[in-house]
């Protein structure tokens, strides 16, 4: 049977390469056309396959300086995920600076800072960051400063529930019990080598070694948000932690694990415990006034330790802000959760955290000017949370 398109096609195909061979202008724009293509093929293939860390690290080269931000009063856990943003940004020849809103109080979190010698900022307001784009660490969005909520983070590393993206970059993983878990992987998948401290002075090339203090933050920071690695933990914050292991500095870990604890953090645990209210279960306790808010989680974890107790929720205030810290070994008490439907109504206030542990903020003064009456009295919203851990509210 004769088909005229089967031999339409040939004969058209050979007139435009007849009629290519025959311009070397278009020719060259033909090349020129196929190489695009095919180096824009390249470049998406590479791009899908890069990892997070691998991004990450390439994001930061392309900045002359980074700003890399904390979120108010950080722990561990924050302070090791920018220390290793740090760490990537020299390497690659960037200026990074780290900064943070509120204070580092808790004596493990001084140490931290103090026996890494660490250079953070602290800020109060948007204004005094650098002009530069924005790293967020352990949080996905900004908050506890004013300005906050103009903040456009290029790249956003968490762990934490939330909506908060990164512009360029967002690597958010709920499932994993701490941030410097993620970025314990990124350098593994990167191929930096830990190195036992005592070792590195002997090295003649120091490229691609992790240094000590990076790999000692990572680990403690992953120690601090598990509790040892005992709550909150996924595959991850083990293999982690084996990666982590063989360059840490062993006695920077044990002098930022045991510091000297203030004597108002024992004075406030033991007020906790005395001044505690049981309902089956949970425990409720009202430490009032403090000058350190950072006893306040460690009542919390010193009160969930109490015989037949599996949920608890520790309150004080200062200047006039009330601070929340809660703890949960109970299946039935979402911590988060349940701190985030007790402070809903409260405006201005918030909560939230993972299903183990939750913390937030509220204004005694928006507290007791909650509802249509009188608001709540500190009383009513010891109440509110017993019912909010009961799952009633």
């Amino acid at each position: 049977m004769y088909c005229a398109g089967a031999v339409a096609v040939p004969l058209q195909l050979d007139g435009v390469m007849t009629y290519i061979g025959e311009n070397p202008v278009v020719a060259g724009g033909v090349a020129l056309a196929v190489v695009l293509v095919l180096f824009g093929l390249g470049y998406a293939v590479r791009r899908y396959l890069e990892s997070s860390g691998q991004q990450l690290a390439r994001l930061l080269s392309r900045n002359d300086q980074v700003a890399v931000l904390m979120h108010p009063n950080p722990d561990p856990d924050a302070m090791s995920a920018a220390l290793a943003v740090k760490s990537l940004a020299d390497h690659a020849g960037t200026d990074a600076s780290v900064h943070y809103p509120g204070q580092i109080r808790h004596q493990e979190n001084r140490a931290f800072e103090t026996v890494l010698n660490l250079d953070f900022d602290r800020i109060e307001s948007a204004a005094e960051l650098p002009d530069a784009p924005v790293v967020l660490v352990d949080h996905n969005e900004a908050r506890g400063f004013s300005g906050a909520e103009g903040i456009d983070p290029i790249a956003v590393i968490d762990h934490h529930p939330g909506g908060g993206e990164g512009s360029a970059l967002t690597d958010v993983r709920v499932e994993y019990g701490a941030c410097a878990s993620i970025f314990a992987e990124y350098f593994e998948e990167m191929g930096w080598e830990p190195v036992d401290p005592e070792e590195l002075s002997t090295l003649e090339d120091t490229e691609g070694v992790l240094d000590p203090d990076v790999a000692t933050g990572l680990l403690y920071g992953i120690q601090s948000d598990t509790k040892s690695l005992t709550k909150g933990c996924s595959q991850a914050e083990f293999e982690a932690s084996a990666y982590l292991y063989p360059g840490i500095d062993e006695d920077s870990l044990d002098r930022i694990a045991n510091p000297e604890v203030d004597a108002e953090v024992l004075d406030i645990k033991a007020k906790a415990i005395k001044e505690r209210s049981v309902d089956n279960a949970f425990a409720v306790s009202d430490v009032g006034t403090v000058s350190n808010v950072d006893a306040i989680p460690q009542a919390a974890d010193e009160l969930l330790r109490l015989e037949g107790v599996t949920a608890v929720v520790v309150f004080g205030d200062k200047n006039g802000t009330i601070h929340l810290s809660g703890r949960s070994r109970d299946d039935r008490v979402h911590m988060g959760k349940a701190l985030r439907a007790v402070v809903e109504d409260v405006p201005m206030a918030g909560a939230g955290g993972h299903a183990r542990m939750g913390g937030g903020q509220l204004s005694i003064e928006h507290m007791e000017g909650l509802g249509p009456s009188e608001g709540l009295s500190r009383t009513q919203f010891e109440e509110r949370l017993f019912t909010a851990m009961a799952g009633d509210i």
